[in-house]
């Protein structure tokens, strides 16, 4: 079942939270070992929960995990590195406060790649987190627990973030479906706002069911938008207007991805044509893909390098930079190498690119796209250990057709309509200009109709 499903259950008596928890953490023994997709748990802390008053919001009872980079109250804080691994959060954030009020009940914390750089879930810290498709093959990053867990029917969704592709990824190579809300829709995720690398970042959710998404959004929406979410508006699986979609195959580099990523986009493109939409090409997003992706790697850079340098205040003695994995300590390395001149250069090299992305979303209603160029990758291939400029180059790769919506703030998801010969799955990306997550969320609704992924989902549960 999905989230909104088993709230509802225990809306009406047929089970308690306490039991639905209990059968949860039954399940998490038994399969999890098997993917790794947790980071820690706190199982007493959830049943004291479920025993005890739970608000009246929409997930009421329904279990979850939170990604193991926001901190959660009564959990381990430990952002996918060994420096921090069990150090319990000091508080929570808005945004956890919003999902409390929603009535989950948080079983633990999901693996993530050391802060969330990499985009594949393979921390020194953890180990590897696999991919209930294939127990060989990585789930993506940097929400690869996330999407394992909820892939594999251990929760039925759980909290992911998405800062060039860490949500909509996973989604894509573990069959689920991920959005990533407008700029600045939801609530504050407790980090300062003045960040160089803020405004990339989206908190959102993996999920099984597109109402399960658009639930969790409306949850943790800010009250104060200017153009609110109403449930009318966005959780009813109405028909939408005939959508402009533009379809485009190459990234901004020109780059095709593999074949079956080919056909399983043209195929979704036919879908929305039957569906009563009109598709056209369009160009992909025009920027300058090599100053920006030089920009972005120098930013996560210099933001982790002031960080190293509070803990450093913070640990004194104690504080190892020897501790962290090699790609993050070359990332911060480089960082500090750069002038004052090269660190302006790169905040006009993102403005540039914000700049010329923006116009793409001009040309149409949706964007239609591959949402990575290829399907599940092999584990060990670009775990943290590997040459720092081939992992670079692997991040740029896999984020590029995703980084763009979360250059511009696009709300943008990836959509589970299609599978390899060898029954991998292919998701495939709509993106829309910056405020319209409603018309996403109307065009979702209508192709989860029209091509329902949750038979494949229950059948891979049920195998595990």
């Amino acid at each position: 079942m999905d989230a909104t499903a088993q709230a509802q259950l225990i809306r009406t008596g047929e089970i308690s939270a306490l039991e639905l928890v209990d059968q949860t953490i039954a399940r998490f023994e038994r399969i999890n070992p098997k993917i790794n997709a947790t980071a820690s748990t706190n199982f007493e802390q959830a049943r004291a929960r479920a025993r005890g008053q739970l608000p009246g919001g929409v997930f009421a009872g329904v279990p979850t995990l939170i990604k193991d980079l926001m901190p959660y109250p009564g959990h381990a804080a430990g952002f996918g590195t060994c420096l921090f691994d069990g150090v319990p959060a000091q508080g929570g954030s808005p945004y956890t406060e919003a999902l409390d009020a929603s009535g989950l009940i948080v079983l633990g914390k999901s693996t993530t790649s050391e802060f969330g750089l990499l985009g594949t879930t393979e921390s020194t810290v953890k180990g590897v987190t696999r991919n209930p498709w294939d127990l060989t093959r990585s789930p993506g990053g940097s929400s690869g627990g996330a999407a394992a867990a909820v892939a594999a029917g251990l929760v039925p969704v759980a909290h992911a973030s998405d800062g060039g592709g860490s949500i909509r990824g996973p989604a894509s190579l573990c069959g689920l479906f991920g959005f990533k809300p407008s700029r600045d829709r939801t609530v504050s995720n407790g980090m300062p706002a003045d960040l160089p690398t803020a405004g990339l970042l989206s908190e959102h959710c993996l999920s099984r069911s597109v109402r399960d998404s658009a639930n969790w959004l409306m949850a943790a929406e800010r009250p104060d938008m200017a153009v609110p979410l109403s449930p009318t508006e966005i959780a009813t699986p109405n028909p939408p207007d005939r959508l402009r979609i533009g379809l485009y195959l190459e990234d901004s580099r020109g780059r095709s991805p593999d074949p079956e990523i080919v056909t399983a986009t043209q195929a979704a493109a036919h879908l929305c044509e039957d569906l009563g939409h009109e598709v056209f090409n369009i160009a992909p997003p025009v920027f300058d893909v090599d100053a920006t992706a030089q920009a972005f790697f120098a930013l996560n850079g210099a933001v982790l390098a002031g960080f190293f340098d509070q803990f450093a205040q913070m640990m004194g003695p104690e504080f190892d930079e020897g501790g962290f994995e090699p790609y993050t300590r070359t990332l911060v390395q480089r960082a500090r190498m750069l002038t004052p001149d090269k660190i302006h250069a790169t905040g006009a090299a993102m403005a540039n690119a914000l700049a010329s992305v923006s116009a793409s979303a001009e040309t149409c209603d949706v964007m239609l796209c591959p949402t990575i160029p290829f399907a599940a990758f092999p584990l060990g291939q670009y775990d943290p250990s590997k040459d720092p400029d081939r992992l670079n180059a692997f991040v740029e790769r896999i984020a590029s057709y995703t980084f763009p919506a979360s250059l511009a703030g696009w709300p943008a998801m990836s959509v589970p309509l299609g599978q390899t010969a060898d029954g991998l799955p292919i998701g495939c990306h709509f993106a829309a200009a910056q405020g319209q997550d409603a018309h996403l969320f109307a065009l979702a609704f209508q192709l989860e109709q029209a091509a329902p992924w949750q038979p494949r989902l229950t059948a891979l549960a049920q195998s595990l």
